[in-house]
């Protein structure tokens, strides 16, 4: 099936893209999941090996057609172009670290196979007693999805390809909260408590299940992985980095360069937060200051109220936006608040509609037990999953699909474009005087802070650099894991299980971190260079059409995205 979908018809970059999208779907019933292909497909993926190599295989066979197709001539003009483009960089460099091994040890808090398994469940329909029964067949196969993981894992070990401690000791642990609870089969039994009466007992067997093979799981990667693991640097090193950094970014940047600018905005947001602190809590700094927002600044009490707030910030943002900075069709107005299930990662989300809008965009907040929720932060990190950020640029691109490829507006998605516009809306928001509040403005400037930060440790830990001489903190010593969570927790008025989360996630995704501030500046330029040359043409820069344009496009890495974004 998936090599007809590769040759059927497949004459021009964006058939043979979208025909790609759909023979993924068919291999990977999470894809399919994710994107609301194949509704009746009850299947998990194969996460072994064959598996892995299928996909892979998938890829290679992808980019042998696409270039007989430019050896044809078919991508004559600029759309067949600029997709054939994005699919030769994105699988080129997908392939590149499936080459590496890397699939033989992805282990990480964030995004694992497993990880990604767990979360499909969250996104199915569970409208009716036969979608509960579609979720029952897939969640029965759930155990043998866990061994087909394992044995990559354990083939990861015979090759001497894992992971670092630092990530099998939390994902140890992450499985052990989703076990946790009175209810018989942790998170899945209280998952499956939705379902209606006639099935609910079937789908909790299959929950049970579910629990008892993932304990396995858990204890195999405590008792077995984890000895093996013992001694693996936590940090990839240079040659490996760079290929994530490809992976995340669609370009090979200069990490020095991207390093020493990094310093220049933690300086310049430094002093903007002391001016900032100063509006909050006169003469106690900016890290007192937070810490007071954070225990004793205004705050919503309960995760449901909290849900509550944020979908109305993202209401009002909508009704605001609309028409004024953005030209917004209806489904792209519709955005839904939920909270992230117990054992997730300490950052809030976003997960895009389904390509028919019949499952909306969602941002997800983790409730990690509290029940106080301060709103200094939350409003600025709102707008960033939210709108005007991911929810905008995601869902617009899925409402553009058929004009461009499916594939520029889903699979091709590349990290830092993705969150560099997200990190852009915050800042716009600010530039727009929505963040004019002190604690709001210095929940703002920290998030700015937080993501300078990520491109000092993460391109310092894995590459091996030292703290320049005009830090800080620590100058002329070695950026190490430990040093750079002391560092982190010094200048990011974030709480110590954030941050300790946060350092895990850098380490377990190399390269991913640094996608927001160099991807925001990306859009900076961009946008900039466009007004520039609208302004020297004697035109007015229209902010609207010009982020309805840039917001259409599709996916585009960061050697491409300043040209395309100044060309508006």
């Amino acid at each position: 099936m998936a090599e007809e979908l590769i040759n059927s018809g497949s004459d021009t970059p964006r058939r043979i893209a979208d025909g790609y999208v759909q023979a993924l779907a068919d291999l990977d019933p999470l894809t399919a999941v994710y994107l609301g292909l194949n509704p009746e497909d009850d299947r998990l993926p194969d996460l072994s090996p064959a598996g892995s190599e299928a996909i892979a295989d998938l890829a290679r066979r992808t980019l042998a057609r696409l270039d007989e197709a430019e050896r044809a001539g078919a991508a004559g003009d600029e759309a067949e172009r600029r997709c054939a483009r994005l699919l030769r960089e994105r699988l080129t460099a997908e392939l590149a670290v499936h080459d590496a091994g890397e699939d033989y040890r992805a282990v990480r808090n964030l995004g694992s196979p497993v990880h990604n398994t767990r979360e499909a469940f969250t996104l199915m329909a569970t409208a009716t007693e036969e979608d509960w029964q579609l979720i029952g067949r897939r969640l029965a196969r759930f155990p043998l999805a866990l061994e087909q993981y394992r044995q990559t894992l354990a083939e990861g070990v015979e090759r001497g390809l894992l992971s670092g401690p630092r990530q099998v000791e939390t994902v140890v642990g992450q499985f052990g909260e989703w076990l946790a609870g009175d209810t018989p089969g942790g998170w899945f039994g209280e998952f499956v408590q939705g379902a209606p009466e006639g099935v609910r007992a079937e789908l909790s067997g299959h929950a049970v299940a579910a629990a008892e093979a993932l304990a396995a799981l858990r204890d195999w990667m405590r008792d077995v992985y984890g000895p093996a693991a013992a001694g693996t640097p936590d940090t990839v090193g240079r040659e490996r980095y760079g290929r994530w950094v490809r992976y995340w970014t669609g370009a090979d940047l200069d990490l020095d360069e991207a390093y020493a600018w990094a310093w220049s905005e933690f300086h310049d947001l430094y002093a903007q937060m002391e001016a900032e602190a100063e509006k909050v809590r006169p003469g106690v700094g900016p890290m007192a200051a937070m810490k007071w927002l954070e225990s004793d600044g205004p705050a919503i009490e309960g995760a449901e109220a909290a849900r509550e707030y944020l979908q109305g910030l993202m209401d009002q943002a909508v009704r605001d936006l609309q028409g004024t900075h953005f030209d917004l069709a209806e489904p792209v107005t519709r955005v839904e608040s939920r909270l992230a299930p117990p054992g997730s990662a300490a950052a809030p989300y976003y997960t895009q509609p389904s390509l028919d809008f019949s499952r909306p965009g969602r941002t997800w907040l983790p409730v990690l037990g509290e029940e106080r929720f301060p709103v200094w932060d939350l409003v600025s990190t709102w707008y960033h999953e939210g709108v005007p950020g991911h929810h905008l640029q995601l869902a617009q691109w899925v409402y553009v699909a058929d004009e461009l490829s499916t594939y520029q507006v889903s699979l091709g998605g590349v990290s830092a474009n993705m969150e560099g516009w997200a990190l852009y809306a915050e800042r716009l928001m600010d530039e727009l005087g929505y963040l004019t509040d002190p604690g709001h403005r210095l929940g703002f400037l920290n998030a700015q802070m937080m993501r300078a930060l990520r491109v000092i440790v993460d391109i310092g830990m894995h590459v091996g650099l030292d703290f320049p001489a005009d830090s800080p903190y620590r100058p002329g010593e070695p950026v190490t894991p430990e040093h750079a969570r002391d560092f982190f927790g010094r200048y990011c008025g974030l709480s110590a299980d954030f941050l300790d989360s946060e350092l895990v996630r850098y380490l377990g995704m190399p390269g991913q971190a640094i996608g927001y501030k160099l991807g925001e500046r990306a859009w900076l330029r961009g946008r900039a260079a466009a007004r520039a040359a609208h302004e020297a043409r004697g035109e007015e820069f229209d902010a609207k059409a010009w982020h309805m344009a840039a917001l259409s496009q599709g996916s585009l890495g960061l050697d491409d995205l300043v040209a395309e974004l100044s060309a508006l």
